[in-house]
């Protein structure tokens, strides 16, 4: 069966892959409370950043020149975190695009979560989900 899902290939793509999956979040029982309660997200400074952050890493557009990760060592989040943060990632990913780049960007969300996780916490990988 042939996907009638487009493959990540544009900037328009990765706004509308960062959009979609940052509403989910918004909506997460889990997630929101951490962005909007104690982190006090500031959106419109925090969605276009996320927009060079993934269109480098999928298109490689060097765009973001960020330090992502002191950002988010004051927060209280552990591995149950990062795993719902995949898990809206992935099926944002799997709702919109299907091809190696979707496929690259649910891997690499993977590689980062891990990432976090580890240098956070010292704990183990997380799964593909």
């Amino acid at each position: 069966m042939t996907s009638t899902r487009p493959d990540i290939t544009s900037e328009a793509d990765v706004k509308r892959l960062v959009d979609t999956f940052y509403n989910k979040v918004n909506a997460d029982a889990l997630l929101a409370p951490i962005f909007n309660g104690f982190a006090q997200v500031d959106w419109p400074r925090h969605l276009p950043a996320m927009y060079d952050f993934w269109s480098s890493l999928l298109l490689g557009t060097s765009r973001y020149h960020g330090r992502p990760f002191p950002k988010h060592l004051p927060l209280p989040i552990d591995a149950t975190h990062f795993e719902q943060w995949l898990v809206l990632f992935n099926a944002t990913v799997e709702e919109l695009f299907a091809g190696p780049r979707a496929e690259e960007a649910k891997v690499r969300a993977l590689n980062i979560a891990n990432m976090f996780e580890f240098r956070l916490r010292g704990r183990g990988p997380l799964s593909l989900l």
